[in-house]
Parts: C-alpha cells; sequence; structure tokens
C-alpha cells in the first residue's frame, strides 16, 4: 500500500531534521576541543563536558525525532537547547560590532530550529508514519 503524501513529507522531514540536529551533535565529539574553546570563551562552566553533554543531546534528539522514540520529550529537549543555546553561546547584544552579524544569524538559526522542534513535538503527540513508537505521549 502506497504512503499518503502527509506520511511521505512527514518522514522525509523527520530525515532531514533530525538527521541535522544529530549530525551537529555528532561534530561535538569531532570538534571536542575547539568548541570547548569557543565554549570557555562565552563562560560556561566545564566547557568540555558541556560540549560533549549538548552534543549527546543533539544526537538522542536528532535520532529520536528520526525514528520516533520518545519524540515528544526528544523534540522538546532540542527546543529547550536551542533556546538556551542561542541566548548563552550567540549573544549578539554583548559582542564587538565585527562579530554581531555572524552572532545574529546562529541566534536566529536556534531560535527557527527551536520553533521547529516545537512543531515537531506537537506532531509526534498524536503518532507518526514508520515509526518506532515507544513515547510518553
Amino acid at each position: 500500500m502506497a504512503l499518503a503524501l502527509d506520511a511521505v513529507l512527514l518522514i522525509v522531514g523527520r530525515i532531514l531534521f533530525g538527521g541535522v540536529l544529530a549530525f551537529t551533535g555528532f561534530s561535538h565529539f569531532t570538534q571536542t576541543e575547539q568548541m570547548a574553546s569557543y565554549a570557555e570563551y562565552k563562560g560556561l562552566p566545564a566547557p568540555k563536558l558541556s560540549v560533549l553533554t549538548s552534543g549527546a543531546l543533539l544526537v538522542l534528539g536528532g535520532l529520536g525525532v528520526i525514528v520516533g522514540i520518545f519524540p515528544v520529550v526528544a523534540a522538546i529537549g532540542l527546543a529547550a537547547f536551542l533556546i538556551v543555546s542561542a541566548v548563552v553561546m550567540h549573544d549578539f547584544w554583548a559582542v564587538p560590532e565585527d562579530q554581531r552579524q555572524d552572532e545574529v544569524n546562529s541566534f536566529l538559526k536556534n531560535v527557527s530550529l527551536a520553533g521547529g522542534s516545537l512543531v515537531v513535538a506537537a506532531v509526534a503527540s498524536g503518532g507518526w508514519t514508520l515509526s518506532i513508537g515507544v513515547g510518553l505521549f
């Protein structure tokens, strides 16, 4: 039986959305030292641990969205992380003028991804096509 267009779009969207976030999280493990230096520059306590923890959250959250394991929890966790990350790591209002545009772009990227995460959470609460189907809601 063929899948309906909305089911296909949801599956492709989950793969793209969750895949980008999981890939981003994976880079926290492959570029730990560089990211920890930036986290330290931004004043985070335990910068290396922060980078590794955020990487794990992004990988697990992204995979949760893709395969449908606790997708609502995964999406809400991603949204929370992205908002905190936007404010703490991309504080465009507190950087020199020559760095401002890069930080604005990163801030807006995180905020838009957080919004997407909340949309995913809302959609996931009703069940998903081709999903493992493990969740709280």
